[in-house]
């Protein structure tokens, strides 16, 4: 049976929800919504913010694409609802989502299995002080990045290059979340690998590099500017992107992810060394998304995409349920 034959009842695609990317789930959404109706997928839009999860049971549905961003949709909470619902749903699981949406926890899983991510220091909340300031500087050097612990699509992201800038780059990130993450500068390329499928068998795609002017990849020039440039293929030597390839399944099969998922990463101008920064667990879906964009480069076009995806909509426990 293929994909495209694969019997899935009623989907519901959930977006929207309460995080501060909930626009950008909309549009994640939407794209999916009408991908699977394109391919006769008897699918419908479901928002989380305005309507109890409960109703997915009473009104029949069999699976879920998860088009939700950030909290409350990409931390494990809808994961693990789900799961007590016993409906299978894309993407990774209820500890995997839950690591990854932490950058902090994240890196230091990374850091244990041996994989290379920037240098840090964690700020806890209420620990803002001048001298803590002092000793962040003192420790990554400058510039420095500064953002929150548990944001995505760049949002409270700073890049600070004078001492003086680092309190209100703090202030701004803590103002998204209590915890906030210095983290050390790699002066290089910004590129992107999407990861497909499950433990040992999960494969790199194409890798995606990104140009943005200035070298400023925030949430403007994310979603909302025309101006950023994205190269696929990523024109990286052959050894470079194998090199990162291998990378990049590393890192996802550590956190436990399955499904899906896309790593953010840094190449170092200097030594091409690449630095590991997040991974995303439930990618965004836009026009202006890379996931997409990798898998097209390897021929799986984005119908084709939301198709697998839902395919392999699984629970965490699925043995004996529904």
């Amino acid at each position: 049976m293929t994909v495209q034959d694969k019997p899935f009842g009623k989907v519901a695609v959930l977006m929207g929800g309460r995080s501060s990317e909930r626009e950008i789930s909309l549009q994640s959404g939407q794209g999916v919504l009408q991908a699977l109706r394109a391919r006769g997928v008897d699918a419908h839009p479901f928002d989380p913010a305005e309507r109890d999860l409960g109703e997915l049971r009473r009104e029949g549905f069999a699976r879920c694409f998860i088009a939700l961003h950030g909290r409350y949709g990409e931390d494990g909470t809808v994961q693990g609802a789900l799961e007590l619902l016993g409906l299978p749903y894309t993407g990774a699981g209820v500890q995997a989502c839950s690591i990854a949406i932490d950058k902090i926890m994240t890196k230091r899983v990374w850091l244990a299995e041996g994989l290379p991510t920037p240098r840090h220091v964690f700020l806890r909340q209420g620990g803002h002080d001048p001298q803590k300031l002092q000793e962040v500087v003192q420790t990554l050097g400058l510039p420095l990045i500064v953002k929150p612990a548990r944001e995505g699509s760049s949002l409270g992201l700073t890049k600070v290059t004078q001492a003086g800038e680092l309190a209100a780059a703090v202030e701004a990130a803590a103002r998204l979340d209590a915890d906030v993450l210095c983290e050390q500068f790699i002066d290089g390329e910004e590129v992107t690998c999407l990861v497909l499928g499950a433990g040992e068998t999960a494969q790199a795609q194409a890798t995606v590099r990104i140009e943005a002017p200035g070298g400023n990849y925030d949430y403007e020039h994310k979603y909302l500017s025309n101006d950023t440039r994205y190269h696929v293929p990523s024109g990286l030597p052959p050894q470079e992107e194998a090199r990162l390839h291998a990378l990049a399944e590393r890192a996802y099969r550590v956190i436990g992810c399955r499904g899906w998922g896309r790593l953010d990463v840094m190449i170092d101008r200097a030594t091409r060394q690449p630095w590991l920064l997040e991974i995303n667990t439930s990618p965004g879906m836009t026009s202006h998304s890379l996931a997409p964009m990798a898998a097209r480069a390897t021929g799986l076009d984005y119908e084709d995409l939301c198709l697998r995806l839902l395919a392999e909509a699984t629970l965490d426990y699925a043995e004996g349920r529904a």
